[in-house]
């Protein structure tokens, strides 16, 4: 027979229980609460690996912060705009770009951004929707 914690929250709220809070695979957003800070650890040890500069690390690390300025032209506008800035694509572009041209600084610059995303889903932050800054795809902040 099966365990509350063997089932799917979907059973698990047909039986009239809850999954267990200790299971994190049943809570996405603890999940990706813990995705984050596997890329913020990631990204900084293997920046650190890289012998990339510790105060470009600092001066960068908020830099993707400046796409908030979209929500002065609305919150669509400002969603789109911190979206872009917040998932991994863009960072995984100017990394492979980094590599291939043989570029320090654009892989150093990619690691940062990916420590930047990793840091903000570790603490709860996440990809915008465009009703209302507070409403991500991690719950409501």
């Amino acid at each position: 027979m099966k365990t509350i914690e063997n089932r799917e929250p979907w059973e698990a709220r047909a039986m009239g229980g809850k999954v267990p809070e200790s299971f994190l695979l049943a809570r996405p957003a603890a999940l990706l609460r813990v995705e984050g800070a596997a890329m913020l650890a990631g990204s900084v040890l293997l920046y650190w690996l890289h012998g990339g500069s510790w105060w470009m690390f600092v001066l960068l690390l908020l830099t993707p912060d400046a796409s908030m300025l979209g929500y002065l032209a609305g919150p669509r506008v400002g969603a789109a705009a911190y979206n872009a800035f917040h998932a991994y694509p863009l960072p995984a572009a100017v990394g492979i770009v980094g590599l291939l041209a043989g570029s320090p600084l654009a892989v150093g610059v990619a690691l940062v951004w990916f420590a930047h995303i990793g840091m903000d889903r570790a603490i709860g932050y996440g990809l915008k929707y465009p009703s209302a800054f507070g409403d991500t795809h991690m719950g409501r902040v």
